[in-house]
């Protein structure tokens, strides 16, 4: 800015907000409480995760087969809620490193399933539990009791949110 340009010190001008009935402002409070707590509670889950060299879809994918058990990766698409060539470029990435393979079907040769490698396994068993304390450090504003009461809270919110959608298009799954 030219130092013989003056600074403005006046207010904004005035705004008057919208208001809404009571039923939508209540949904609407909700709505952005939730998603400033799920963004604080990721921003520390991202910070892990980053701190040992993978990304969060690297770590969706990892996560999955390391408490699930090797899968198909259309299964492994559906789960972690990633395009379909995204997870083939992040399995890829994943082969690259040592951390995945991907295995043929004995009985449908043309489907592949991707499973953790000793090294992939290896690094989720030192990562793994690191992750949690950091997880459970986020969360830790709330009681023990009160983090049940959240999730049965949340999950009930979800499982209604989901029912209001109807069915979902054909080949939308």
């Amino acid at each position: 800015m030219p130092s013989s340009a003056k600074r403005s010190t006046a207010a904004p001008p005035a705004h008057e907000s919208p208001t809404y009935p009571e039923r939508e402002a209540r949904g609407l409070a909700l709505w952005v409480a939730l998603t400033r707590a799920q963004d604080s509670v990721a921003q520390h889950s991202a910070a892990d995760i980053a701190r040992h060299g993978i990304t969060g879809g690297e770590f969706g994918i990892l996560e999955l087969l390391y408490h699930k058990g090797p899968m198909f990766l259309n299964e492994v698409q559906k789960r972690v809620l990633v395009s379909s060539g995204g997870v083939t470029y992040l399995v890829d990435r994943l082969v690259e490193r040592g951390l995945l393979e991907r295995r043929l079907c004995q009985s449908d040769r043309r489907a592949r399933y991707a499973a953790l490698t000793r090294k992939g396994r290896a690094l989720l068993r030192q990562v793994f539990p690191e992750h949690a304390r950091a997880i459970a450090d986020a969360v830790s504003a709330l009681t023990p009791e009160e983090q049940k009461q959240a999730r049965i809270l949340l999950r009930k919110l979800g499982l209604g949110a989901k029912a209001r959608l109807g069915p979902r298009p054909v080949g939308d799954e």
